[in-house]
């Protein structure tokens, strides 16, 4: 396995808000960081409610990861950074349409502030690639 980091921020994602990549990547261990519901063609928020920015996100992630070589079947856990615990159910009835029957681990974390005015909710994961890696 590669020991190299590898980082990216593919076309069709949001940009990044500070200096950092979304995507690092070594070996098939995946890890994409804090996204926010951001729509990569206006860079504005994908709307003002949970279920506009939930969608947009994991919209980004399917981007991302299949920039990657990965999918959302291959996520093993996702953080979610909520400012309304209040926003929980209509997030997780976007999460379970987009994620289908895939359910990683996950931890849901309430929050007082997120860096972007209007945001939500943000998002990040651990994925690995699919892609086999063989044994020795």
């Amino acid at each position: 396995m590669s020991s190299r980091v590898e980082t990216s921020t593919p076309p069709n994602t949001p940009q990044p808000i500070g200096p950092y990549n979304h995507i690092a990547k070594v070996g098939q261990f995946i890890s994409i960081g804090g996204t926010a519901g951001v729509n990569p063609a206006t860079g504005k928020l994908a709307g003002p409610d949970v279920h506009s920015q939930t969608a947009q996100i994991l919209e980004s992630f399917k981007v991302m990861l299949e920039s990657v070589g990965s999918d959302l079947n291959h996520v093993i856990h996702v953080n979610v950074f909520l400012k309304d615990m209040q926003d929980f159910e209509r997030m997780n009835q976007v999460y379970v349409e987009k994620m289908g029957d895939h359910r990683p681990a996950r931890t849901v974390i309430g929050v007082n502030e997120l860096p972007k005015p209007g945001v939500l909710l943000t998002m990040n994961l651990t994925a690995i690639t699919k892609e086999l890696v063989s044994s020795r």
